[in-house]
């Protein structure tokens, strides 16, 4: 995969958008593993790596790299995949591999809303509002332990669904629900605390 074609998935809105007579269960079917099916799962994938491993590193090109890393990994190992449904869950381990091997050269995560845009100007004074409640929250975030920034960046930033979680993480979907609601509400109380 060259950089170009990286760069324009990234574009792409989903692979399902070109064509949606091709589920993921059939892309994954043992006799249709052709390198066209590959390229349907990767348009499909690409963004949501690709956001969760920049929330990770914090820098563009590092994420690019990583990303690229995970699917030419994912593309190797594609032949000898056993689809239980969670495919999602199967690629981010490897996106969750990349990236350990790439913070360990001691980079510093990026905050996990680094990767959104704030929306256009109503108010002068809401904005500064949202703006210091964005930037407690920030703060908040960046305080967590690891192990919870990542629950909230494969759930947030990487889109993917309690169940995939779950399977990524060897944990039951109500135990990740759990988990991640508790930790919002955590987070929802620190928030009001910080601006008491």
């Amino acid at each position: 995969m060259t950089d170009r074609t990286f760069r324009k998935a990234l574009r792409e809105k989903t692979a399902m958008d070109e064509n949606p007579d091709m589920e993921e269960a059939e892309l994954l079917d043992g006799n249709n593993r052709t390198p066209e099916a590959f390229e349907q799962l990767y348009l499909r994938h690409v963004q949501p790596v690709f956001r969760y491993l920049y929330s990770r590193l914090g820098n563009r090109a590092d994420a690019e790299d990583a990303t690229a890393e995970t699917f030419l990994a994912a593309l190797n190992g594609f032949a000898s995949y056993r689809h239980k449904g969670y495919f999602s869950a199967w690629l981010f381990s490897i996106a969750r591999h990349k990236a350990v091997d790439i913070y360990r050269k001691d980079r510093e995560p990026a905050a996990l809303d680094d990767t959104t845009d704030i929306a256009g100007d109503v108010d002068i004074l809401e904005d500064v509002i949202h703006n210091q409640r964005r930037e407690a929250l920030t703060c908040l975030i960046a305080a967590l332990p690891e192990e919870e920034h990542d629950l909230l960046r494969l759930r947030y930033t990487a889109g993917l669904s309690y169940s995939e979680i779950g399977q990524l993480l060897n944990r039951s979907e109500g135990a990740i629900k759990k988990t991640i609601y508790r930790l919002l509400a955590r987070l929802e109380s620190q928030l009001e605390d910080y601006h008491e």
